[in-house]
């Protein structure tokens, strides 16, 4: 059985400022938890619903409804920043929302990008939400926080930013290496960030005298422009 000041401090690590403070997170599901176990990071603690009951997992999911096991996870030390100028590094410029992020990492895992940054202001990756998204890629890719602007000036390599008015990308010649700039649905690439950028590209609509939507969602747009790198 869990006790109650057990309870509180799995819930507690819902909210970032208990998860630094603890250097913990949680997942949840049995592909994650075993993603875990097999990553090499210290899993604290593994907890199975059939063993602590319904109601307690209940009250220490994060998910609308609770999977069947939950493992509490010590956080690896802040990965160093490292852009890969011999291949793709995916940057992420003030993206808040926990899904899209998620989405990405699981993305960047699938097309084979292993390093990811990102500006501090975005969102923090063991957000349960964004956990849960990576779909366990969140222990493959490497993701780092920094002063997005600091450290694209100093790459020797082309830094690729998503624009409305930049060049088509099924049109557009790209290396096989560079930083892929995928900025805010709400606010785009900011202007310092934006001041990095050497290539603007964009992926244009194909209904052509017809009322199309303003943008695709950052995630999706993500999965389009790595698939085009990767073709090419």
């Amino acid at each position: 059985m869990l006790s109650k000041a057990e309870i509180k401090d799995i819930r507690a690590l819902s909210q970032k400022k208990f998860r630094d403070e603890r250097r913990l997170f949680v997942v949840e599901g049995e592909k994650l938890v075993a993603e875990a176990l097999a990553s090499g990071l210290e899993v604290v603690r593994v907890l199975r619903m059939d063993e602590i009951g319904q109601e307690a997992m209940s009250r220490i999911s994060m998910l609308s409804t609770p999977s069947p096991v939950l493992a509490v996870v010590r956080m690896p030390e802040p990965a160093a920043v490292e852009v890969d100028t011999a291949g793709l590094t995916i940057a992420l410029d003030s993206l808040r929302d926990p899904g899209n992020v998620g989405t990405i990492i699981r993305l960047a895992d699938w097309f084979g990008i292993r390093n990811m940054i990102a500006s501090n202001d975005t969102v923090d990756i063991y957000n349960p939400k964004v956990v849960q998204a990576t779909m366990g890629a969140i222990f493959r890719v490497k993701f780092s926080y920094c002063d997005l602007p600091a450290v694209l000036a100093g790459v020797y390599c082309p830094v690729y930013g998503t624009y409305l008015e930049g060049e088509n990308i099924y049109d557009s010649e790209l290396s096989s290496n560079g930083v892929i700039i995928m900025g805010s649905e709400s606010n785009g690439i900011s202007e310092r960030v934006g001041k990095c950028v050497t290539r603007k590209i964009t992926i244009p609509p194909f209904s052509s005298g017809k009322t199309v939507c303003e943008s695709l969602n950052v995630a999706v747009a993500a999965a389009v422009i790595c698939s085009e790198f990767r073709r090419r």
